[in-house]
């Protein structure tokens, strides 16, 4: 059959995570009723899930698949017009820009994030992940992974690249914590976003008078003296790589750090030939998922049949990337961890155009963080039950409050 619209199948409520090593268990049932289905956000608005991994990653590189959050009708958890939420800090935010305006932004920074360019860096992030080690050392314990490691390597590195004073960090920090609580806090949320921008702003406004040897100070030199960029613009660029270069990390190193403890066996053989450190991230980061929905929301701008049914123009997509990270199709077993799977075709960080620019810092944090910190303190061991501790349940971004560790 094809559907005409979303009202012709009953919408089951928008699944919330209830394990921490687990998407939500409605997700399996979903792949396996069809590749997309009708889902309720929050605010009542029904939208397409996308379940499986296959048609994730064909819809994602679909051209009738919008990203533009400007858009008349582009879905929010909240049920509020996007276009008002967005409407201060829209410009420079090219994750939420369709090509060719996308392409626009993410070729000035394409360079700054190659290969070549995050190889330089490591030395600089191993030694920044050997200093933190130290101060938990020669600190008290428990020690609390998430504020003193977790959260305090991808701060330090992403402040250092982009050239914000890591004295600041408590500036971004906490108001992004507080910007991802979106659907419980939307208008705490709003307040958190424009803080940041605000902070940015005066940022900018400073490097465009003394550019520094960074990031921003060669975005000021090159781009925006030239008048390819305008001061909103940069200050948007500079809030999309602040925010998304360290949340994510931040709480993937912690529950990483869980799910090694839980599979000891696989984390001896890590400790035992470093050279599976690059395949473990990625079966941590297909495994975990800690973006799931947040960075798929989409809007379709024409027909588009997947299947026996069809998303219709001006419809909703969320694809649910934890769910497609979790398809059988294409991960035999895949509630299992496996550090030898070979994962690297999972959609933790998206997949298309707006794949994660940041991707290959990311990768290279996560091994330098989890390696080190397993060499360092071998017998590095949780110091709380799983059952007490404070996962952020039901938030865009997953993770730990807090996760207090001893050795």
């Amino acid at each position: 059959m094809t559907t005409s619209d979303l009202g012709t199948s009953p919408a089951q409520p928008f699944p919330v995570q209830r394990c921490p090593f687990d998407p939500p268990a409605e997700y399996a049932a979903m792949r396996g009723t069809a590749p997309i289905v009708p889902i309720r956000l929050p605010a009542g608005r029904t939208v397409w899930a996308v379940t499986r991994h296959a048609e994730a990653q064909r819809l994602l590189t679909d051209p009738r698949i919008s990203t533009d959050t400007t858009r008349e009708g582009f879905p929010t958890l909240t049920g509020e017009d996007s276009r008002e939420r967005v409407a201060d800090t829209h410009p420079g935010m090219f994750i939420d820009m369709d090509p060719p305006e996308h392409d626009v932004y993410r070729r000035m920074l394409i360079s700054e994030f190659s290969v070549k360019r995050i190889r330089a860096m490591r030395p600089g992030i191993e030694k920044t992940a050997h200093e933190l080690i130290d101060a938990m050392l020669a600190g008290d314990r428990p020690a609390d992974l998430v504020a003193d490691f977790g959260l305090a390597l991808p701060s330090l590195v992403i402040c250092q690249l982009l050239g914000v004073p890591y004295e600041d960090r408590e500036v971004f920090q906490s108001r992004t914590r507080r910007m991802v609580e979106l659907v419980d806090a939307p208008e705490a949320a709003r307040a958190a976003v424009m803080e940041i921008h605000g902070y940015l702003d005066d940022l900018v406004t400073r490097a465009e008078a003394e550019p520094g040897d960074d990031l921003l100070g060669r975005l000021v030199r090159e781009r925006r003296a030239t008048g390819e960029l305008r001061h909103d613009e940069l200050v948007g660029m500079m809030f999309l790589l602040l925010v998304a270069g360290h949340e994510t990390t931040a709480n993937m190193i912690p529950v990483s750090v869980l799910t090694l403890l839980r599979h000891p066996e696989q984390l001896a053989a890590l400790k035992d030939d470093p050279a599976l450190w690059p395949g473990a991230v990625d079966e941590l980061l297909r495994y975990q998922s800690v973006v799931d929905w947040a960075a798929f929301d989409r809007m379709a701008i024409a027909d588009i049949p997947v299947g026996d049914r069809t998303i219709r123009a001006g419809d909703g997509v969320f694809v649910l990337g934890f769910s497609a990270n979790r398809d059988e199709r294409a991960f035999p077993e895949p509630d299992a961890f496996d550090i030898h799977r070979g994962a690297r075709n999972h959609v933790a960080f998206g997949y298309g155009v707006h794949q994660c620019l940041g991707q290959n810092l990311a990768r290279a944090e996560l091994e330098i963080a989890l390696r080190a910190l397993f060499e360092r303190i071998p017998d590095l061991r949780a110091a709380a039950d799983i059952a007490d501790l404070p996962f952020r349940y039901g938030a865009p971004i997953f993770g730990l409050a807090a996760f207090p560790v001893t050795w």
